[in-house]
């Protein structure tokens, strides 16, 4: 594959926040995301042939979210490395849908961007906006795991980073299986999104009684449209429950993709908990569901 990364670098805006600044403390949190007792209770083994296609993976702060991280992150790090990681995340301060064609930094190091693939998704409709990125967080927070896990081959590690920021799912999808197909490149595709937010913090109290049990019943009830996958069908759930699942448009285009991508992919959820689990408060609390496309 073409050296196609770019000369400029997006720097990180949330280590130090969302995850440790140091690199040998990112590493150890990493590690325990791993191990702790929310997450997949071990590091990734050695990688087999295994097809990955896509992803769901939470952007939390990694103290709540990195076990549901690491599950997703497990199954990337055990299964045949891609030539390009596409990372569908959320525009949380504007609708735009647009790419990056920067190199991303975190405290492990340089992700390259694959160049040549942004310049083909602007072409198919996909502007590049390099500066809408530099204060988003939802695919700066995938970075670090997916350096971690993919330590083997580093050097070969690319990524496409874009926002998805509206429900025109079938256009951006249409738009990212044309620059597939056109760049003949082989690709994993990552959905950067947190599921229901409840709480008056987030505006969203449809209950007020058994709030763990009601959050996972409204969250699993998504996750199944996810898994067969029905993109229309989840969408219209999130508009009748008002779900306040922040990557609703960027897993629209995700399963627009499973569905038309060769054959049609279904999911598997790996895992579901909430940040309220990891607090034992559940007042103000975030959904976070692991689910894989093989």
């Amino acid at each position: 594959m073409l050296n196609t990364h770019s000369m400029t670098i997006r720097k990180p805006i949330v280590a130090g926040q969302f995850y440790p600044y140091g690199k040998k403390e990112l590493e150890e949190s990493i590690k325990q995301s791993f191990t702790n007792k929310f997450g997949p209770g071990a590091l990734p083994g050695a990688r087999t042939g295994k097809k990955l296609y896509g992803v769901i993976s939470p952007h939390a702060g990694y103290f709540f979210s990195g076990a549901g991280n690491a599950w997703v992150y497990k199954e990337i790090g055990e299964a045949e490395f891609p030539e390009l990681y596409v990372i569908l995340g959320v525009n949380h301060s504007a609708q735009l849908t647009c790419s990056s064609d920067e190199d991303w930094e975190t405290p492990l190091g340089i992700v390259k961007c694959d160049t040549e693939f942004v310049k083909k998704l602007q072409e198919k409709g996909i502007p590049i906006k390099s500066k809408a990125h530099q204060i988003e967080h939802s695919i700066e927070v995938q970075l670090p795991f997916l350096q971690y896990v993919s330590k083997d081959s580093i050097d070969k590690l690319r990524i496409a980073p874009i926002m998805i920021a509206d429900e025109h799912f079938e256009k951006w999808g249409l738009a990212i299986k044309s620059a597939i197909e056109e760049t003949k490149r082989k690709v994993v595709i990552i959905c950067s999104s947190d599921f229901t937010h409840f709480g008056n913090n987030y505006d969203y109290v449809p209950f007020d009684t058994n709030i763990k049990e009601n959050m996972r019943k409204l969250d699993l009830k998504a996750v199944n449209f996810i898994t067969k996958p029905n993109p229309k069908s989840f969408f219209d759930y999130t508009e009748k429950t008002g779900a306040t699942i922040c990557g609703r448009y960027g897993i629209c285009t995700l399963m627009w993709l499973m569905k038309y991508i060769k054959t049609e992919r279904k999911g598997t959820l790996l895992n579901y908990y909430t940040s309220g689990d990891v607090l034992g408060d559940y007042r103000n609390a975030v959904g976070y569901a692991s689910i894989i496309f093989k």
